[in-house]
């Protein structure tokens, strides 16, 4: 009896060596599949960021552009503001 355990001991044994090398193999290959697609996002993402500077700079001018155009208008607006207050003090 223990002659045949330890024989059916050493060939699960080395069936699950065997599992483990082809389950390793397969890892590897997933790994390179993988490493293959990022590479490839990598120089699709690549070849936009040309137009992310772009689209970068417009929204930084049109930002510029618009707190100078809201500093006008506040400021005209405290102008407005403030001749009337002087014109109700002259008036007192």
């Amino acid at each position: 009896m223990e002659p045949i355990l330890s024989i059916s001991l050493a060939i699960l044994g080395m069936i699950l060596i065997i599992v483990f090398i082809i389950l390793g193999i397969k890892l590897i290959e997933m790994v390179n599949r993988m490493n293959r697609l990022l590479d490839n996002v990598e120089d699709k993402v690549n070849s936009l960021n040309g137009f992310f500077h772009i689209v970068d700079m417009a929204t930084d001018k049109m930002a510029f552009l618009s707190d100078h155009v809201v500093s006008v208008v506040t400021g005209a607006i405290h102008k407005i503001f403030k001749r009337k207050k002087k014109e109700e003090e002259d008036y007192e």
